[in-house]
């Protein structure tokens, strides 16, 4: 179930409603669970019993833990802990991606497995995965209620598509929180901005996307109009649903951290990595980077942690050799950065800076969204006229006319432009009174124009199957 879509938004989310606040306060973690399960099971029931089953070992295990004698059997169980999860993730993820490149390895010719990727399995393993390593070293106590846990794993605001949420950070809210009318406020409006993001925004770029793809008259220009499309897709996209999950969580009381602060008005790579998806970067500099050392140790064995992490990144986006080359991509320019490049970059102008960012981020995310390394390739040479193509055509110019208000609309809307002018405009008494006012009437309208789009059957992807 979508969070953009018909079912969710008059539906499901109306009942849980309902049935949380009319909950009593030592029931309302069961409804959140019991509902979150539906969520899940919607589209993929057969994968609730693999989700119950990590749900019950992690919980066990942390016990155990909390029990252990000694720190040797304490750590002996984190460690089964971690592998029975990964393994779950590995199985089902990257299965057939090894048996695949042993076949061409070895010419020989062992079937695939063909196995169907549970929906945000990346997500919730990783979110198990703090929560045991989080137990084992001390950073937060066991949890015995495993209701309360399995609300933590599965709660469906965050559970398909992040933000990647640690035990530690909402431990204490699973047994405490409060509720009111001006969180519950805050949680529509944030809602009702994601979901703006994700139909009227990711969808327009993600459909010029896919026309690219089924064009016959491909272009120099309409390859860059491409790479920006989807640029502004995935953004709208992956934000959009991160705005819905931390409006939601704010509903039933919850505080998510943020996900995304504006990643396309940075100066340097090292900064888009730092404001782009912001619980996986720290994810993986807390329990993989800094573990490793991070860069208190030498030259040599830093660059190796970098590259590890990145090459990590790039492999838990997708079973594919064109992400791991996405992942080491941006590892090379995060450590000719951080060698050399950095200190130009900040002396430099700020307008070549950020061309400096924007044009890698268009090469990466070409790379990201392409089938394989082949057409990976073939893409980047499109891009630069390697291919043979035309520099433009009437095609090109004609979906450049027709989408131009949208590529300047989601230029300002991915930038914090619109969000300082209503701020400044707020500052003042005449209006702070317009602003409270037509705040109300846009949300509503937002939700009314998202609404005839999905009656309508819009083009309306979800890019998360492939994570």
């Amino acid at each position: 179930m979508l969070f953009s879509s018909i079912p969710f938004l008059y539906y499901f989310i109306p009942l849980v409603l309902i049935c949380y606040f009319a909950a009593p306060k030592k029931l309302k973690n069961s409804v959140l669970f019991i509902f979150s399960l539906v969520f899940y099971a919607w589209g993929e029931p057969v994968y609730v019993f693999l989700m119950a089953a990590s749900i019950t070992l992690a919980w066990a295990f942390g016990l155990l833990m909390e029990k252990a004698k000694t720190p040797k059997a304490k750590k002996v169980f984190m460690i089964i802990s971690v592998i029975i999860s990964f393994s779950f993730l590995c199985y089902f993820k990257y299965a057939d991606f090894f048996i695949a490149n042993f076949n061409a390895a070895t010419g020989l010719s062992v079937p695939l497995l063909k196995i169907t990727l549970p929906v945000g399995i990346s997500f919730y393993t990783f979110q198990i995965a703090s929560y045991t390593i989080d137990v084992y070293r001390g950073d937060t106590k066991a949890k015995h209620n495993i209701i309360d846990f399995g609300t933590y794993v599965v709660l469906f605001p965050q559970l398909i598509a992040g933000p990647i949420v640690r035990y530690v950070d909402i431990a204490e809210q699973l047994e405490q929180r409060t509720h009111s009318i001006e969180k519950a406020a805050y949680g529509i409006q944030r809602f009702c901005i994601g979901l703006g993001k994700k139909v009227l925004f990711a969808n327009a770029f993600g459909e010029l996307c896919s026309i690219f793809r089924e064009s016959g008259e491909q272009t120099v220009l309409f390859y860059w109009m491409y790479a920006a499309a989807f640029m502004l897709q995935i953004y709208f996209d992956f934000s959009g649903y991160s705005d819905m999950a931390i409006g939601l969580g704010r509903i039933f009381g919850f505080t998510f951290l943020e996900n995304f602060d504006f990643p396309y008005i940075s100066k340097s790579i090292t900064e888009f990595w730092r404001r782009w998806h912001m619980s996986l970067g720290s994810w993986f500099r807390d329990y993989v980077y800094i573990p490793m050392g991070g860069n208190r140790v030498s030259t040599p064995r830093w660059l190796f942690n970098i590259f590890v992490v990145w090459f990590l990144t790039g492999f838990w986006h997708g079973a594919d050799w064109q992400f791991i080359a996405w992942g080491i991509f941006y590892g090379i320019l995060l450590v000719i950065e951080k060698l050399w490049l950095k200190k130009w970059l900040d002396k430099a102008p700020s307008f070549i800076s950020h061309i400096y960012v924007l044009f890698f981020t268009a090469i990466g995310f070409v790379i990201f969204n392409s089938v394989s390394i082949g057409g990976a390739v073939d893409d980047l040479m499109g891009m630069f006229g390697l291919s043979g193509l035309p520099l433009f055509g009437e095609e090109t110019f004609y979906y450049l006319r027709s989408y131009a208000l949208m590529f300047v609309a989601g230029t300002l809307l991915a930038t914090p432009v619109v969000k300082n002018v209503l701020k400044k405009i707020a500052a003042t008494e005449s209006g702070g009174k317009i602003i409270a006012f037509a705040k109300p009437l846009g949300f509503a309208a937002v939700l009314i124009i998202v609404t005839g789009y999905l009656v309508d059957g819009s083009f309306n992807p979800f890019l998360y199957f492939r994570f």
